[in-house]
């Protein structure tokens, strides 16, 4: 059984999703490492040379090869949910789980995040709540196929597991 950890850039799901591996010793995949690892090159810069639309192209192929693995922790790339069939394909393969956060706990991270968003390059602070707000009004109706949301606010890994587990049990119970 796969668990395939999705949400919006900046929900934990990297942070998340290792520490979950650890506990339940699970194998953890995060998809842009593994983009970045097979394709010998950052995804911001990827997105300069390439575009968006190759790199959701390619993108795809690593989340394939990602979800044919058994017993692994999966965090996808922000937008990994939303292009072609990918959702239904997460959700064939294993547990899909959002983490759902509100647009100002995502901003609030965003601009204390070292890490480089390609999305985001050059937005001023104001571009990007607005960039936030309308981009995760249209990611949401993907998100909210998962069969597990859990509101991640503030919310601790131990937690986070008694309540996956539970959440996942009863899917067990519903469709054996």
């Amino acid at each position: 059984m796969n668990i395939i950890l999705i949400g919006y850039m900046s929900s934990g799901k990297s942070t998340i999703g290792r520490k979950l591996a650890y506990r339940l010793g699970m194998e953890f995949i995060d998809t842009d490492e593994a983009f970045e690892s097979k394709y010998k090159i950052a995804i911001t810069d990827f997105f300069d040379r390439f575009g968006e639309v190759r790199f959701r192209e390619l993108e795809r192929l690593v989340l394939i090869e990602s979800l044919q693995t058994e017993n692994t922790i999966i965090s996808t790339g922000g937008g990994t949910p939303c292009f072609f069939d990918n959702m239904q394909l997460i959700n064939k393969q294993g547990i899909s789980v959002f983490l759902k956060l509100h647009p100002n706990s995502i901003f609030d991270r965003l601009i204390h995040s070292k890490k480089q968003r390609p999305l985001l390059k050059n937005l001023t602070h104001d571009e990007l709540k607005l960039f936030i707000i309308k981009q995760l009004s249209v990611r949401e109706q993907f998100y909210n196929l998962s069969k597990i949301i859990i509101k991640s606010e503030n919310i601790k890994t131990n937690d986070l597991l008694d309540e996956l587990k539970n959440k996942i049990e009863d899917l067990k119970i519903i469709n054996p």
